[in-house]
């Protein structure tokens, strides 16, 4: 958790240089444009720059902000009023892109000379025009040294030059000052809503993708969860992950879906026409709702693929160091507190830094959208350290699997399940990993062609918007739809895998004897279980090569078991469900008789079982050869054998043996007692030693 928090903390810190960085280094190139307001027309010079030094994109918007002033310049209180506001809205284009301003001087005259007709018309001086702007001279403007020979009057068209002031934000996508909002650079400004790539016609398709994708995804995660809630003994360690990986991309499918039937309405600002404004995209956290959906689709993103790497961490802990479910499950807090605790400080740390962005194609709002370095460090950073440790996790028990299934003995049918259930295991990994590649590429190739899609929107654009065009583009580029649908089908479609998981049989039975009712779901699943069992992993994992040993582990009991025990362990699982009483002995006396572990008995005392061979295996029917050896055993292998070889023998018998020879011999050997056969014989053995 301490690595986490520093972790988070200096990504914060280098994302805000970068931040810094990328918005001062943004810039394009400008030229000179000839003078087209009426005022200053009859002036030395004849070529402009926009913007000027008021910050007004084209002449349209700076003849505008002087109309106040034609009744002045009409009336001709001062002969130097006209001058100096041309000086200002029409600046003179000089050579190497130099600016010039006017003198002190200058801008005092015509302020004292005009201030009672001013006042008469209502009109204050602005700030932007305070005379302690300008440098303290008494020069003329424009300066002799400012003209360049085309600056003179003359009907030839200005020279061209080369100027540098990035994107100036047009006075449509211009939102209220204070919301920390920012497009290509330009503070206060937001990009068109709901995009500035796509027509009308490529949205609707597209919204109604996500749409359909969405509900597809929402329906396979809900059903692996409410199969969960069904039977929840069912899903324990290592597999339970899947469970809470489900209800992650649940989630993030539930938010796809409302911002579907939301459309525009939080992605988006209103527009407003008698501001001259048009609808933008929403950022920062001044809306509650987009504020909701990022909190949510965020959180619930990060969250999955960090349940992704809890998976693949049990599986790790149950196939090489064998844990067992009960040791794996003392870590569950410790699971819990990881895989959500990182993403909620994630989600936190992208609210106070204000990177929410509203998403015009899908109706929901994220982050990355428009900022690169949010994009950077919150959303390709995490996936791919999410990505690296959970192929390392998953690479190294499937090896460790493999080596089981290499050098311990099992039969054919036991060698099937392994290798089963390690196809399992690598067809859902792969069915993860596929998708999430594939959203991390279109984020990498959105990332890097991001800045030619604006320069060439910019271009597009300039003239409608009345803002200058980029000066010698020489490449343009415009997004494909395809690759942001196939961005969000990935996204999507990483949680569709957990129904694979969960798609068997037994679940068939369970949703059959749910909707039938519960007092039939007792009787068919108990009935059921022998044949549709599951393998367990920390089972099938717990014998190493070598002589039997008693292994522990942390918090629970972790045994080598012999290949016989693992043999009759794993058939068991495949057996039809059968009502006769021999075969449900003989299933309790293969749950009970794991060899190597230590179990409670009914009476409650706690008993060691050993480790046979199969050389020690009795022959079929031989009941009364096993009382007599018992007679002449110790004590100790006088227990051990007639509690669990009596038990093999009469399990045996009763899968073998005919029903006759089973009747036959129970009433030569054991008599007719209240209790189980099983205990007699063990009884009798004892009472003889």
């Amino acid at each position: 958790m301490t690595m986490g928090l520093l972790w988070v903390l200096w990504s914060l810190v280098a994302a805000s240089m970068a931040i810094h960085m990328e918005a001062g280094g943004s810039h394009s190139m400008f030229t000179c444009e000839p003078i087209t307001l009426r005022m200053c027309q009859d002036l030395p010079y004849n070529s402009t720059f926009m913007p000027n030094l008021l910050n007004h994109y084209d002449q349209q918007t700076a003849a505008l902000a002087m109309e106040p002033f034609h009744p002045m310049v009409n009336l001709e209180c001062s002969a130097d009023l006209r001058t100096f506001l041309c000086a200002l809205y029409t600046p003179v284009c000089t050579e190497y892109g130099r600016m010039t301003l006017p003198c002190q001087r200058l801008c005092q005259r015509a302020r004292a000379e005009c201030h009672q007709l001013m006042e008469i018309f209502g009109i204050s001086w602005p700030e932007e025009m305070e005379c302690e702007r300008f440098p303290d001279c008494e020069e003329s403007y424009p300066r002799t040294a400012d003209l360049l020979p085309s600056s003179s009057v003359t009907s030839e068209p200005p020279a061209p030059v080369q100027r540098d002031y990035g994107f100036w934000c047009p006075r449509e996508l211009k939102v209220d000052p204070g919301l920390g909002y920012s497009f290509l650079g330009a503070q206060d400004c937001s990009a068109p809503c709901p995009s500035m790539h796509f027509h009308r016609d490529e949205l609707l398709f597209a919204r109604y993708f996500v749409g359909v994708v969405s509900i597809v995804c929402l329906s396979a995660t809900l059903f692996t969860f409410l199969t969960f809630l069904i039977d929840m003994a069912r899903f324990r360690y290592p597999e339970r992950p899947i469970v809470f990986y489900a209800v992650c991309y649940m989630m993030v499918a539930l938010i796809y879906f409302l911002g579907f039937l939301l459309e525009d309405r939080v992605a988006c600002n209103p527009a407003s026409p008698g501001r001259f404004r048009a609808a933008t995209v929403t950022q920062g956290s001044h809306n509650k709702a987009c504020t909701l959906l990022f909190m949510g689709l965020y959180f619930f993103t990060m969250a999955g693929g960090a349940w992704w790497v809890v998976l693949t961490l049990t599986w790790f802990l149950a196939a090489v160091p064998k844990w067992g479910s009960e040791a794996i499950e003392k870590k569950a807090l410790i699971f819990h507190a990881a895989a959500w605790g990182l993403p909620g400080i994630l989600t936190v740390t992208l609210l106070a830094l204000n990177k929410v962005e509203g998403d015009g194609l899908s109706g929901v709002c994220f982050v990355g959208m428009y900022d690169g370095v949010a994009l950077r460090w919150f959303l390709l950073a995490p996936l791919g350290v999410d990505v690296v440790l959970g192929v390392v996790l998953l690479l190294a028990g499937i090896a460790a699997l493999n080596r089981v299934r290499m050098e311990i003995p099992l039969e054919k049918e036991n060698q099937d399940k392994l290798v089963k259930f390690m196809i399992r295991i690598g067809v859902f990994s792969a069915l993860y990993l596929v998708p999430l590649l594939t959203v991390i590429g279109c984020y990498m190739y959105e990332h890097s062609y991001r800045p030619l899609w604006e320069t060439s929107w910019v271009q597009e654009k300039c003239r409608h918007y009345h803002i200058p065009c980029p000066y010698q583009v020489k490449q343009t580029s415009h997004p494909d739809l395809a690759l942001f649908l196939i961005k969000y089908l990935m996204t999507l479609v990483v949680g569709i895998p957990s129904v694979f998981w969960v798609g068997s049989k037994k679940t068939c039975f369970e949703w059959a004897s749910f909707f039938h009712g519960h007092r039939r779901k007792d009787s068919m699943v108990k009935d059921s279980q022998q044949g549709l069992q599951e393998p367990d992993l920390s089972q099938l994992l717990l014998r190493e090569p070598g002589p039997p040993v008693v292994r522990k582990s942390r918090g629970t009991s972790t045994q080598g078991t012999s290949t016989h025990a693992s043999s009759t362990h794993l058939a068991m699982l495949d057996e039809p469900a059968s009502g006769s009483t021999s075969r449900a002995g003989s299933v309790r006396s293969k749950a009970s008789s794991h060899p190597g572990s230590q179990r409670r008995a009914r009476d409650g005392r706690v008993t060691a079982t050993s480790f046979r061979s199969p050389e020690e295996r009795l022959p079929y029917g031989s009941m009364p050869r096993l009382i007599d050896q018992s007679r002449h055993c110790s004590t100790t292998r006088l227990e051990s054998q007639s509690r669990h070889g009596s038990t093999q023998r009469l399990e045996s018998q009763s899968r073998h043996g005919s029903t006759r020879d089973l009747s036959i011999t129970t009433q030569h050997h054991i008599q007719s007692t209240p209790g189980n056969g099983i205990h007699r014989v063990v009884e009798e053995d004892g009472a003889t030693a």
